[in-house]
This record gives structure tokens, C-alpha cells and sequence, in this order.
């Protein structure tokens, strides 16, 4: 009996104390905006962790505790038993992670040096988000934070990057770059990467060919350039260069803030041919000669296919000497071909719309 009196004033001290905390973040939260409040939750979240093994509530748990704390600070709202679940999620999700990215474990390598505590800069809303889709992976939580923070992502992006699965595309493209660019421009060129490109903000008919795909991208230039990635901003479409007496037209010319260079983007509908890679080329080497200015970085070329061989693309890159990216993109909203026929005319509508008012 003595030790559930002792439990229950160990709870109700730590319900005063609560209370007190979240006073102290708010004055806080008036300064630091969203760190201090999410810290407030990473700390109850703690608690819920050291309080769950010590009451026998069950199913109930943060219903109770939901309805104790509502009670000690009325004027609240963030203590709903979702969102307790959500801030006891959050320390789960980070608890090893504090020690193990001080003690710089090779595991986390591929986050670059990451501040331990860059998920309380990223607002609650995009936590919740985080912790609904990517589970227990901690790595991938720690990704799209870090992303959602570097790139100032509303939650609607971070929600379509989460879908269309950038965590596992980033980085992917087959290239050259090791070999082609100095050590730190080559990390850079490779993380801008992506494999496949995620082309699904289009809509096309089945049998669309390479001007209308082309023609689409530069009509959702906004989400094109949201997909190729933070730092990219478009010069030109089908930009004119003279070699000798041959005119030649680049694709898409944009230049990357990030690398301080050109990049020259060739977009094909079909599977990969080592003579793109052949054409990109020469098209690298023209911008270097004839845009490239004296801070400006080499150019470097990025070669989108419908589909790739990745060997036959790997034996390509080896026999240019200039730094090029090869990847594949995917592209889901295809209407049938006879799709337009099935649709109504404007006159065949006003003429119903005429129809029904007469009735």
C-alpha cells in the first residue's frame, strides 16, 4: 500500500512539474520559436517512456495521463492522448541516436557530421509526419528532418518527398564523377543526383513522344526544379551553340548555385544509348568553351533515359573523360490514347448545361 502512496505522489509531482516546464518553455518558445516547444515534448516523451513500465494503465495510459495533465493546464492543447503518443513516438525514434552520433559511429557517416539535434529545429507538424512515415528507421527520420530543415520544406513537399521516396533515390545516378572532378566537387555533383527522377507530376498520353515530355517538364518548371534539387536554377531550353560551322541545341541548361557550375540535362524517352552519352559530352565541352566563365566550376552533364542498361551505361562513362550523370525516370500518369476523344466538347457541355435549365 505504502508503495502506491509513494507512486502516487511521485505522479502528482511530476504532473506540478510538468506544468512548470511547459510555463518555462513557453517564455522560451517567444524567443526560439519552435526549438524550445519541441524539446518540451521530447522531454515528455521521455517521461512517458520512464513512467509506462511503472503504472498498469493499459490501453488507458494516455488517456489518464491526457485528461491529469488537460486538468493541471486547462488552457493547453497539445496534451491529447494522440499527441502524447506522438511525443513518446519522438523519443523513441531519437533516444539512441544522442549518443551514438557523439560517439561519430561509421553507421551515420552518410549525414555529414549531423547535428545530433537538428529534429527539434523542424516543426512539430513535420515530426508527426516523420515519425507516421518512416516508422522506426531512425537513418531515414534523420534524413528527411535534416532535408526539411537545409531546404525550408512546408509539409506538403516533405510529404511528397517522403512518397516518392527520395531517401532511397538521392545520390543513386550512375556516374563518373570520382574520377572526373576534384574529390569535394565530386561528393557535392554525386549527392544532386537522383535515381530514378520521379517525373509522376506529369500527366501525358501513353504514347507520348520526347518534345511533349520535354514541353511538359518546362510547363511544371516549378516541381521539375523542385525534383532535381535544392540549388538548381534554369538558364534555358533548347539553347543554341555554334561549334565551328554546326549548330548545336542543348536540351536544358540550368546552373547549380550549390556547385558553382553549368549542367547540361538531356531528357530521352528511350532506353539508354552509349551515344547519348557520346552527344552529352560534346555538349559539356561546348558550355566549358563557350559559357563557362573563370570562377565558374567544369560543367557537368545529366543524362535522364526512360530506362538504362546500367553496365552498358558504367562502360560508357569510362570512355569520356568529362563528368557525366546517367539515370532513369519514372512516369506513372499516362492516359490511354483515345482519352481526349472520350471527353466532352465545350459546345457538347453548353449544349447539356442549355438542355438541364430549360427542364
Amino acid at each position: 500500500m505504502s508503495e502506491l502512496i509513494k507512486l502516487d505522489n511521485e505522479y502528482k509531482n511530476w504532473l506540478a512539474e510538468v506544468s512548470k516546464r511547459f510555463r518555462q518553455s513557453q517564455i522560451k518558445a517567444s524567443l526560439t520559436v519552435n526549438e524550445a516547444l519541441t524539446k518540451f515534448f521530447w522531454s515528455i516523451g521521455k517521461d512517458l517512456y520512464d513512467l509506462k513500465p511503472r503504472y498498469e494503465w493499459g490501453n488507458s495510459f494516455y488517456a489518464k495521463i491526457s485528461k491529469d495533465l488537460t486538468e493541471s493546464l486547462p488552457d493547453v492543447k497539445s496534451f491529447s492522448p494522440r499527441n502524447l503518443h506522438y511525443m513518446y513516438q519522438f523519443y523513441m525514434l531519437y533516444k539512441e541516436i544522442m549518443h551514438q552520433l557523439d560517439a561519430k559511429i561509421d553507421e551515420y557517416e552518410n549525414l555529414h557530421q549531423l547535428d545530433a539535434k537538428l529534429f527539434f529545429l523542424i516543426p512539430w507538424g513535420h515530426t508527426k509526419l516523420i515519425i507516421d512515415r518512416c516508422r522506426k528507421n531512425t537513418l531515414q527520420a534523420l534524413y528527411y528532418a535534416k532535408k526539411s530543415l537545409d531546404n525550408n520544406w512546408s509539409r506538403a513537399v516533405l510529404l511528397n518527398f517522403i512518397d516518392s521516396n527520395l531517401y532511397e533515390r538521392e545520390g543513386k545516378a550512375i556516374t563518373n564523377f570520382k574520377t572526373t572532378l576534384p574529390e569535394i566537387q565530386g561528393d557535392l555533383a554525386q549527392a544532386i543526383t537522383k535515381d530514378p527522377y520521379n517525373f509522376d507530376f506529369l500527366t501525358l498520353s501513353q504514347r507520348y513522344n520526347e518534345k511533349e515530355l520535354k514541353d511538359a517538364l518546362m510547363d511544371n518548371i516549378t516541381r521539375f526544379l523542385l525534383e532535381l534539387g535544392n540549388g538548381f536554377a534554369f538558364v534555358g531550353r533548347e539553347v543554341r551553340l555554334v561549334v565551328g560551322e554546326t549548330e548545336k541545341f542543348i536540351d536544358m541548361l540550368f546552373y547549380n548555385i550549390k556547385l558553382h557550375c553549368y549542367v547540361v540535362l538531356e531528357v530521352k524517352i528511350n532506353e539508354f544509348d552509349s551515344s547519348y552519352a557520346g552527344q552529352l559530352s560534346s555538349y559539356v565541352v561546348a558550355v566549358n568553351h563557350q559559357l563557362k566563365g573563370q570562377n565558374d566550376n567544369p560543367t557537368i552533364g545529366l543524362l535522364v533515359c526512360k530506362s538504362l542498361d546500367k553496365v552498358e551505361a558504367q562502360y560508357a562513362l569510362e570512355a569520356t573523360s568529362q563528368p557525366i550523370g546517367i539515370s532513369g525516370y519514372e512516369l506513372y500518369k499516362l492516359l490511354p490514347e483515345n482519352f481526349k476523344g472520350t471527353l466532352p466538347s465545350i459546345e457538347e457541355i453548353e449544349a447539356q448545361l442549355g438542355e438541364n435549365i430549360n427542364v
